[in-house]
């Protein structure tokens, strides 16, 4: 998995599970500066509420 990704994914669907939330925190020592700045987006995105922690249904 990548921050990138996941980025795009969370934003387009409006929501990130717990699993991809603790991906994000086992992994964040080894971000780059372009991937710490996705990270924080995706929380101040969770915090305003544009994208809520769910889970995602496969169609």
């Amino acid at each position: 998995m990548e921050i990138g990704t996941l980025f795009l994914k969370s934003n387009s669907t409006g929501i990130i599970t717990l699993s991809e939330l603790d991906w994000i925190t086992y992994h964040q020592s080894n971000f780059t500066r372009l991937e710490e700045s996705l990270a924080i987006k995706l929380g101040r995105m969770v915090d305003e509420g544009s994208i809520n922690i769910g889970c995602r249904l496969d169609s």
